[in-house]
C-alpha cells in the first residue's frame, strides 16, 4: 500500500518529509509484523535481539552493559530485559568474581533451543518481509539507509 493511501494524506510539504514519514511508517509496520511472529514464541524482539547476541558470543558470558553496547533498540533497557529471560528460564545471572558490581549473563539450553526452533521461521519471515524487493533493490535499500546514518 502506497504511504499516501497508508496514512490518507495526498500532500507532503517535501519530498523529505514524505520520505521521513514512508520510513517512520515502514518502521512500525514491521515492528508489528515483528510483534506478531515473535508471540508465539512467548518472548518479544527485544528479548530475542538479547538471546541473539548472547548466542554469539557463547559460552561466554556478557555484562549487561555489553549487551546494552550491542542491543538494536539503544533505548530499551537491557537490565529489566535480562530479569525476564531469567525468570523464563532462558538466560543465566551472575554476579562477576572480579566485579562484585558487574552482573554476567550466558544463555542457557533452553535459550539456544528457543533460538534453534526460530531461526528457520525467522528466516522465512525475513524474506516474506523483502519478497517484492529484488537481490539488487535490497542491497540499494541497505546502502541508502547506511547513507541516511552517515555511514
Amino acid at each position: 500500500m502506497k504511504l499516501e493511501n497508508a496514512i490518507k494524506q495526498s500532500t507532503f510539504t517535501s519530498e523529505d518529509q514524505k520520505v521521513l514519514l514512508n520510513l517512520i511508517y515502514t518502521f512500525y509496520y514491521i515492528k508489528q509484523k515483528r510483534k506478531e511472529f515473535f508471540d508465539p514464541y512467548g518472548i518479544t524482539a527485544q528479548q530475542y535481539n538479547v538471546l541473539r547476541i548472547l548466542r554469539g558470543v557463547h559460552p561466554k558470558a556478557y555484562t549487561v552493559y555489553q549487551i546494552r553496547e550491542r542491543m538494536l533498540d539503544k533505548m530499551s533497557d537491557a537490565s529489566r530485559i535480562v530479569d525476564r529471560l531469567v525468570k523464563k528460564g532462558l538466560v543465566n545471572r551472575s554476579i562477576t568474581p572480579a566485579d562484585k558490581r558487574k552482573v554476567d549473563v550466558t544463555i542457557n539450553k533452553k535459550g539456544l533451543s528457543l533460538l534453534k526452533n526460530i531461526d528457520k521461521p525467522l528466516e522465512k519471515f525475513m524474506q516474506e518481509t523483502f519478497k517484492d524487493l529484488s537481490p539488487t533493490e535490497k542491497e540499494t535499500l541497505d546502502r541508502l539507509l547506511d547513507k541516511v546514518r552517515g555511514a
